[in-house]
């Protein structure tokens, strides 16, 4: 065996190497006795793998120490302060709402439009309703208590609605996007059609498909699918060509680019139109149930509208801002957990 004498620090014992090791980089178990018997060598003396675990000795100790790491300014502990930051800035605004809309009421104030807050419930006055409708006990009249009932039937409507747009408008969006004759095709009759309002829609439902469920997931199905087909495609076409021309290098068949090139790419303008789509579910909902329907926040707005309980209508607008407020959340969620760390949402 033949041994090679490397420079070293007074008083350290000689380092010695075989043939067989010469010519290739040391393991972690050679680079840390390495480390142990060079501690005096500076990191550019020791070599490659010594300078990755190199020892730094303080000055005027004599002890060798740990290097200091540069302190981090950012990482998941700053992100969740963020958060909890962003929280505390949403809070004024409703709360100013609800300081406006209680001074308004006790003062009788006159809005633009000739609303006139006289007529209105006060805050509290809808929190205890709010409460009565969830669990009962306070008012003990035909709506206590019913609240969940008619949440989730309203949310049952509002799912199937949209997810059969979804189903429809984002394979469509696709092929228009990609193919000009397919647009060419389409494309005036589509437009033709979205102007059309949600409630022009409803009484010729009722006529062809009847009182019940089916009518209002039509509506629905109606308001959601516009807003995701047309963001599809202005997503797909804003696709680089280049990521076709290499995709199809590589051997990728047309009819597979579409779903493993296209829609990845154009996924941010995708989810835009869901959600958009999913706020306009919500709004049509009450649309939807306001004839034929006697379960739902819809049927249950429009008879407290028959009824005169502006408390009521208050407490079912309060319940459907909150659930597509929920909704929205989830879909953002959901897609977070699909896309993994690709930014489709933020």
């Amino acid at each position: 065996m033949t041994t090679t004498d490397q420079t070293r620090s007074p008083g350290s014992p000689a380092v010695t190497e075989t043939p067989a090791d010469a010519g290739r980089p040391a393991d972690e178990e050679t680079a840390a006795r390495a480390a142990r018997r060079l501690g005096d060598r500076t990191p550019a003396q020791a070599g490659p793998a010594t300078a990755a675990r190199s020892v730094v000795v303080p000055a005027g100790t004599g002890r060798p120490g740990k290097a200091r790491r540069p302190r981090e300014t950012g990482g998941p502990a700053a992100g969740q302060r963020r958060s909890r930051f962003g929280w505390a800035l949403a809070l004024p605004v409703p709360l100013l709402l609800l300081l406006l809309w209680d001074r308004g009421v006790h003062g009788a104030w006159t809005l633009p439009f000739d609303i006139k807050m006289e007529f209105l419930p006060t805050p509290a006055e809808v929190g205890a309703r709010l409460v009565d409708v969830a669990v009962g006990g306070i008012m003990d009249d035909a709506f206590s208590g019913t609240l969940w009932v008619h949440l989730w039937a309203s949310t049952a409507r509002v799912l199937q609605g949209f997810a059969l747009a979804a189903v429809v408008a984002v394979p469509l969006g696709v092929v228009m996007g990609r193919s000009r004759l397919v647009f060419r095709m389409l494309e005036p009759t589509i437009n033709l059609i979205r102007p059309i309002p949600v409630t022009a829609w409803a009484p010729l439902t009722l006529l062809i498909i009847g009182f019940g469920d089916r009518s209002t997931v039509f509506l629905v199905f109606v308001a959601a699918f516009f807003p995701i087909l047309l963001n599809t495609i202005a997503g797909v076409r804003q696709v680089p060509e280049r990521l076709l021309e290499a995709a199809a290098m590589l051997g990728t068949p047309p009819g597979q680019a579409l779903y493993k090139i296209v829609l990845p790419a154009a996924a941010p303008s995708v989810v835009g139109g869901m959600r958009i789509a999913l706020g306009l579910a919500w709004v049509i909902l009450v649309v939807g149930e306001t004839v034929g329907i006697n379960v739902g926040l819809g049927a249950m707005i429009t008879q407290a509208r028959e009824q005169s309980r502006t408390d009521l209508i208050i407490v079912g607008m309060v319940v459907i801002g909150l659930a597509g407020f929920v909704a929205d959340r989830l879909l953002t969620l959901l897609v977070r957990v699909l896309a993994g760390r690709r930014p489709l949402v933020k």
